[in-house]
């Protein structure tokens, strides 16, 4: 890690932003000394920058400064010791506080007047969403993880389906913005904020089960609605591990502004400390980016590649991975310039369309070897498992051994001619490289609630019985086919708990079918990264080990998931706040039952300093029936041991 930068780097704790209705946010701020008036990185997160993001920011922020920026890391309204009231994601109101905080920033006399953004997960999304609505100093911004598409491709839903994550973010948001501010920086009124923030906790997990179409709901952000409002630079960045692999390649079609894509093999995390590796300099590349469009030095990213793509070696599937293999290339665009065209053709795969006529009924058992939304690296075995126990129990189609070695790189398509005997229905479509071992490996997946194949702003019911013609679209993908593998599309009516079942069972027949699979066809050039750098880390003080267990339970006909983690006690040496986190989550589901589909999220949160210490329990569950969804969700707050909220919140969703 670097430790002799071009700057001393000072910090400020706790700079307090101020809005236009009084309201101020909280700020942490890295100062390069001696550099005069220079650009500000802007990262705007809700993850308490006290506690929750303290590690990473460690590694960037003062990495960043040395470098001669000012980098601002900044709490959202009703979070951390930021004043105001938490609303709910990318609200109308965190978007606007977000263009405010941009012109204040530029208007400091520390600031040359320009203003890049920079973020992952929400902070990528946020940062999206502030560049269409285009301030003047906003000039650039690195989006990692994140989506152009609240609805189509974001943790709520997946073709129309909710996802089973859907309930377990609302878990994990009402965990997060459950614990108080820091009294070292706040003072006294730290417990009438908290008191504040907890009386006013939204339903999250309510809202976003209703709201199961593309309605205005999911629009609002949703920065696919308007490409062309985006004026600032744009870096896309992603992980193939990750559950955000499609932004980097629709950015890159789509946006006017200056774009630039890299597409690694990692996690949901930062591409200088995720997995699997190889991890890169990405602190190096986002300086370069913030060279060239914030101080307008050239450091050749003009030269770049448009696309900077990792094409992932074919290995025996494991759910963890410390490093996947493969290599770099850089391409002009998000695809490979050739498309092959299969057929489904009776089982097979085939260059040559045949008849198929061949069903496939409601296993709910299938799904079991998915892996989880987003792995991040809380929790164990977070990624696909060998696929062979799901395709046994799916519809499959497999080809030939490969002659050659194919280069998959960019999104596959699947149309589908099928019929269905029940008005509601879905269907989950794997592709996976059946190896000479006996494997199956997941190469991409996608996802239709046939009720929404004419578009997603509306449910039609399926005709049963009768055929209809579906497009499925697959994740974006970059992965190496070596020659003798075969490929395999693998159907089915259910996929939990990656994704909700319908409440009947379903027999889908399917006559016919074409895959259009993008690849590389001698194009791309090759290309390199440094290793990752970054400032001294932080070192935390453990207390605790940390603790993850994954079991899989199937008897007497009922299937049951439960993940554990606890992130131990930890304590931060700066700040001296000792925090702990826990999650429980158990999916549950009774073999020939769909309905009877069932999901928990339970967290523990703690944190204190000295004589001074608080705790939140909270938990969100969700089940269905026939006609409705059943949202449970509580939330308990302590301090000193003594109970000191407590509400209980429960709702009834007709299913649409």
């Amino acid at each position: 890690m670097a430790t002799d930068l071009p700057y001393r780097v000072e910090e400020e704790a706790d700079l307090r932003i101020p809005l236009s209705d009084g309201i101020t946010l909280s700020a942490k701020v890295w100062r390069p000394v001696g550099a005069g008036a220079v650009p500000v990185v802007l990262e705007y997160l809700p993850y308490r920058k006290r506690d929750g993001t303290a590690a990473r920011d460690a590694l960037t922020h003062p990495y960043l400064a040395g470098h001669g920026y000012v980098c601002v890391r900044v709490d959202m309204r009703g979070c951390g010791e930021s004043d105001g009231l938490f609303q709910d994601e990318y609200s109308p109101q965190e978007l606007a506080d977000g263009v405010e905080v941009v012109n204040w920033l530029a208007a400091q006399d520390w600031c040359s007047g320009s203003v890049g953004m920079m973020g992952i997960s929400w902070g990528g999304f946020n940062g999206l969403q502030i560049a269409a609505l285009a301030p003047a100093p906003l000039k650039a911004l690195v989006t990692i993880c994140s989506s152009t598409d609240r609805f189509a491709d974001d943790i709520h839903y997946k073709g129309g389906i909710m996802l089973g994550e859907n309930p377990g973010w609302a878990a994990t948001a009402l965990s997060w913005f459950s614990v108080p501010p820091d009294p070292a920086l706040v003072g006294d009124s730290w417990r009438d904020i908290w008191l504040e923030r907890l009386e006013n906790t939204p339903f999250l997990a309510e809202r976003w089960v209703q709201e199961q179409v593309r309605s205005a709901y999911w629009q609002h952000g949703s920065v696919c609605e308007d490409f062309s409002a985006i004026k600032a630079a744009v870096l896309t960045v992603g992980g193939w591990h990750d559950g955000y692999r499609n932004t980097m390649g629709i950015l890159l079609d789509n946006l006017t502004a200056p774009v630039k894509g890299i597409a690694g093999p990692w996690n949901h995390k930062y591409p200088h400390i995720g997995s699997p590796g190889p991890q890169i300099d990405f602190l190096g590349e986002m300086l370069r980016w913030w060279d060239h469009w914030l101080k307008g030095i050239d450091r050749g990213v003009a030269e770049d590649p448009a696309y900077r793509v990792y094409v992932m070696d074919s290995v025996a599937p494991e759910t963890a991975f410390t490093h996947r293999a493969g290599r770099w290339i850089g391409l002009d665009q998000p695809r490979g310039a050739d498309e092959l065209q299969y057929h489904l053709n009776g089982a097979a795969l085939a260059q040559q369309a045949g008849p198929v006529a061949r069903s496939v009924q409601t296993d709910v058992a299938c799904g079991q070897g998915t892996g989880e939304y987003f792995p991040f690296g809380f929790g164990p075995g977070e990624l696909p498992d060998d696929q062979t126990a799901d395709d046994g129990l799916s519809l499959c189609f497999d080809s030939d051994p490969v002659g050659a070695a194919l280069d998959i790189v960019g999104q596959a398509r699947l149309r589908l001619q099928l019929s269905s005997d029940q008005p509601q229905a879905q269907v989950a479509v794997r592709l996976n490289d059946l190896r000479p071992d006996g494997g199956s490996a997941l190469i991409a997946h996608g996802f239709l609630n046939l009720r929404q194949r004419a578009g997603a702003a509306q449910m039609v019911d399926m005709p049963v019985g009768e055929a209809v013609e579906v497009e499925v679209l697959l994740d974006q993908t970059a992965y190496h086919l070596p020659a003798g593998h075969r490929l395999r599309i693998a159907l089915s009516p259910s996929y939990f708990p990656f994704v909700w079942p319908e409440p009947t069972p379903v027999t889908l027949t399917v006559t016919a079918g074409q895959l259009h699979l993008p690849h590389l066809s001698g194009e791309g050039v090759a290309v390199s990264f440094d290793g990752p750098k970054g400032a001294e880390p932080l070192e935390f003080i453990r207390h605790s080990p940390r603790l993850e267990t994954k079991e899989t339970q199937d008897a007497g006909g009922h299937i049951e998931l439960v993940v554990f983690g606890d992130d131990g006690l930890v304590e931060n040496p700066e700040t001296g706040l000792v925090t702990s986190q826990k999650v429980h989550e158990v999916f549950s589901i009774q073999r020939g039952q769909p309905a009877s589909a069932k999901a928990s999220f339970a967290w523990e949160r703690s944190m204190g300093r000295g004589d001074w210490q608080v705790s939140t329990q909270s938990s969100v569950s969700l089940k269905s029936d026939g006609a409705d969804f059943v949202i449970n969700a509580d939330l308990t707050a302590q301090e000193q041991g003594e109970v000191v909220f407590e509400r209980k919140w429960t709702a009834r969703v007709p299913r649409r």
